[in-house]
């Protein structure tokens, strides 16, 4: 035999590497097409199959479906039109759900022959792309193991495309860091220390002023992570206290009901205390009976006396796990309480003059600045009125408390807010202080670092104003910069307030408790949201909008189809503050492609939210809303991250997502 020169033996490499690869991609063509057929084949042994059982058929491949979206596709590879589809035809289908282009060019970016991911080539991917830096063959091999589909590529230790695109699409490659999704913080701050998840008129599920009092109220709430319920009690018939938005056409609902629902449900979502918010407008006579009520209801778990190592500061989350605390007025003091503790308080009934607030709205103006002026009580006081800060008077009240409920009161004291300067003087360490949303935003503008101060030494509750009969909220971020634990919001109320609240505490476990940043509870800090910051650690953060997945469709569309564009907000200190826009890409809500880069600078990270908002473009009645997702800057995952959308109610909408990159810098 001839013996082969230079140039035949490289013909001969290249030819034989050739006959390998054409081998080598027919026998994987092959598997992949025998593993899709043998997933779909018994399905259309009667022939053809109709739409219902073709979106079956993609739940069975673990693809997740918009019905809409389905029914439109269906439609258009239904050559016949006649409701049934060919095998062929439905693996059209299925190719134009399950392979997005998108995903498929990140594929063949890491794979040697755009056809196999090699455990190697997946490493790369989730080091150089996910910034995943603990990733091993072993972690690999686990990811391998759950998501590819194929048994022969499976076995292999390999990943085809319909394993990547499974592995995308999943919650390890969501937008929020699962790190986050867990209580991670620590729980052994005082309580002052921790924006505590809050609501306002709970048991209401629509307007203040005629809607219904509903149980769901309090149901909702806690499911979704609320630790501090407020409670309306007022006198009810057969010595039996209500429920409901006093002088209004609300609805009853008895007291016992009300807190038997809420222990049912109180530690559903988290372990941590549960404050009970009491506005009590109840007679000595029923205010006893509300306390045998929380203690029959609630027994042990009924926090009644201060804890052996808190006898004066205030206990944290961790201490107060699986406690129930009322917040109501409390007379003496809590060594009183504990002597009485054990003995009988039936009929005992302590008066106390109260100096009754009545705060001046701004379109209140019932009462002469000068007539106020002669009643305030120290120059700090007049000086605030001068420079616009809440006006404010106090009358004397008699008040009686019965003694069984003023001794359930501990670390929730409610105590009237006079100013600044008289709670450094006078407050003490378990009284709490409600103050109106009008009051609180002047104060926080005009005195923010004399609000920080009060605020990292007492728990601070905000609630919107008398005139919001409608249920709406006002935008919670300016009270949390300010470091407010409890910032009342209408829970049944959705919108902007509401998807800020959700977004904000999904971190730390959804536990209702988010340890405040170190710089509204370090006493020597000299943090003012209205200014520049000073020694600040900001992040340059930036996200590249890739695509839409399964967009929800317009409403006024008999199609799939909407003209859709993304919102993308920043909501933190006002030098935070910023929002761009997408382009719009028409008629296109299946799979619209943006591509498109935004970059923010945000100087306050650790209070920063980041808001996905997409809208379908309208013309002459303004933008639909199509779905929307938030959660805090801090919480995001870099890399190329699914974003799923929720509706305006709160729903998930999924599969409809954003697919982005992300990545930032501090």
């Amino acid at each position: 035999m001839k013996t082969m020169n230079w140039r035949d033996k490289i013909l001969f490499s290249h030819f034989k590497y050739l006959m390998t690869f054409c081998e080598n991609f027919l026998n994987f063509f092959f598997v992949l097409r025998t593993w899709f057929l043998s997933m779909v084949r018994d399905d259309f042994k009667g022939g053809k199959i109709n739409l219902e059982k073709a979106q079956k058929l993609l739940e069975k491949l673990d693809i997740r479906c918009n019905t809409i979206h389905v029914k439109c596709i269906f439609k258009d590879n239904d050559r016949l039109k006649q409701g049934r589809i060919t095998i062929e035809e439905f693996r059209t289908i299925y190719r134009i759900i399950a392979h997005r282009e998108e995903i498929i060019e990140i594929f063949n970016a890491y794979s040697e022959n755009r056809k196999i991911l090699f455990e190697r080539n997946l490493i790369d991917f989730l080091t150089q792309e996910q910034y995943s830096l603990d990733i091993n063959r072993s972690i690999v091999y686990e990811i391998i193991q759950k998501y590819e589909p194929i048994e022969e590529v499976k076995q292999a230790h390999q990943m085809s495309f319909e394993g990547f695109t499974r592995y995308m699409g999943s919650s390890e490659c969501l937008l929020f860091n699962n790190e986050c999704g867990s209580v991670y913080q620590d729980m052994t701050h005082p309580l002052s220390d921790y924006f505590i998840s809050s609501s306002h008129n709970t048991y209401l599920i629509s307007d203040q002023i005629m809607g219904p009092s509903d149980l769901w109220g309090y149901v909702s709430a806690l499911v979704k992570g609320c630790r501090c319920l407020e409670i309306d009690c007022w006198d009810g018939s057969q010595n039996e206290p209500v429920v409901y938005h006093g002088y209004t056409l609300t609805s009853k609902l008895l007291f016992k009901t009300v807190i038997q629902a809420i222990h049912k449900y109180a530690f559903i979502t988290s372990d941590y205390p549960v404050v009970l918010s009491l506005e009590n407008h109840c007679s000595p006579s029923q205010q006893e009976v509300m306390a045998d009520n929380l203690q029959s209801v609630f027994g042990d778990a009924l926090l009644s006396d201060v804890l052996d190592d808190c006898p004066d500061r205030l206990p944290s989350p961790e201490a107060l796990k699986f406690k129930i605390l009322v917040r109501n007025k409390k007379i003496g003091t809590l060594k009183e309480t504990h002597e009485r503790k054990g003995f009988d308080k039936h009929g005992q009934v302590q008066e106390c003059e109260e100096e009754e607030e009545a705060e001046q709205e701004e379109e209140e103006n019932e009462v002469r600045d000068s007539e106020i002026l002669d009643i305030l009580q120290d120059d700090l006081e007049k000086e605030e009125l001068k420079r616009g800060v809440g006006i404010k008077f106090f009358k004397k009240k008699k008040v009686k408390i019965a003694t069984a409920l003023s001794d359930l009161v501990i670390y929730t004291k409610v105590e009237k807010f006079r100013s600044f300067h008289y709670s450094r003087l006078y407050q003490q360490f378990n009284e709490t202080n409600s103050i109106g949303e009008t009051q609180a935003r002047k104060l926080s503008k005009l005195r923010a670092s004399e609000f920080i101060l009060h605020t990292r030494k007492f728990i601070t509750r905000i609630y919107p104003k008398a005139t919001r009969a409608d249920s709406s909220n006002f935008n919670p971020q300016e009270f949390w910069n300010i470091g407010c634990q409890m910032v009342a919001l209408n829970f049944q109320t959705p919108g902007l307030p509401m998807d800020l609240q959700n977004g904000k505490f999904l971190e730390n476990g959804n536990s209702g408790y988010i340890l405040k940043p170190h710089f509204l509870r370090d006493g020597k800090s000299i943090f003012n949201p209205n200014k520049a910051p000073i020694n600040s650690n900001p992040i340059t953060l930036t996200i590249r909008l890739i695509s839409g997945i399964q967009l929800p469709p317009s409403y006024h569309s008999s199609s799939n189809k909407a003209d859709t564009l993304v919102i993308i907000e920043i909501f933190g200190v006002p030098n935070d503050q910023m929002k761009q826009q997408t382009r719009v890409i028409k008629k296109n809500a299946f799979s619209p492609r943006w591509n498109e880069t935004f970059t923010f600078i945000i100087q306050v990270p650790e209070l920063a939210l980041i808001r996905f908002v997409v809208e379908n473009q309208g013309l002459i009645t303004g933008n639909e809303f199509l779905g929307q997702y938030t959660l805090p800057v801090l919480c995001m995952n870099k890399g190329y991250r699914r974003v799923p959308l929720f509706s305006k109610m709160g729903e998930s909408l999924e599969p409809a997502s954003l697919f982005i990159y992300v990545w930032y810098i501090r």
